[in-house]
């Protein structure tokens, strides 16, 4: 898939994620049968089965299920909207295989932030897109990293 990725020109990708976008606003939301008439069935997609069913049947004014005629463009298929194809990321060796033109990472949430600041800075070296970095920074705000110098400050001022 990568070597037809980078084979397609940017214009080429760039109108089929457009395409993708513009179909995606004018598909509907596929919802469970009865899922607005009862509290407990979620509105989670389940194929109707029923022998009677209006949906299965495609009765006129009943809610839409999902057919092949609602896919989006084959070139768009698996792409982030940024245009890259999206490849998830543990350890620095993975960093390796990406390929900068076609791919963009993102960093798994179970990677600690000692090995996630370093597969950051070697991403960047090397001109590697990622995608989640926003999440990340949003992270190290939740949860600032005190320095020994304020620790210090803070035992001294207690005694």
């Amino acid at each position: 898939m990568m070597d037809y990725l980078e084979s397609m020109t940017l214009k080429e990708k760039d109108k089929a994620l457009r395409i993708r976008q513009s179909l995606s606003k004018r598909r509907p939301d596929f919802v469970r049968q009865e899922s607005w008439r009862y509290k407990r069935v979620k509105e989670n997609w389940r194929r109707p089965r029923g022998i009677d069913s209006k949906m299965r049947k495609k009765v006129k004014g009943w809610p839409r299920c999902p057919e092949v005629g609602y896919r989006g463009p084959k070139d768009a298929r698996g792409l982030h909207p940024s245009g890259y194809e999206e490849v998830l990321i543990y350890n620095l060796k993975q960093l390796d295989k990406i390929n900068p033109k076609v791919q963009a990472i993102k960093v798994a949430h179970n990677v600690g932030s000692k090995k996630r600041k370093e597969i950051i800075a070697k991403a960047k070296v090397k001109g590697i897109y990622i995608l989640n970095l926003g999440e990340m920074e949003k992270k190290e705000e939740v949860s600032p990293e005190v320095s020994e110098s304020e620790l210090e400050k803070s035992t001294s001022s207690s005694s």
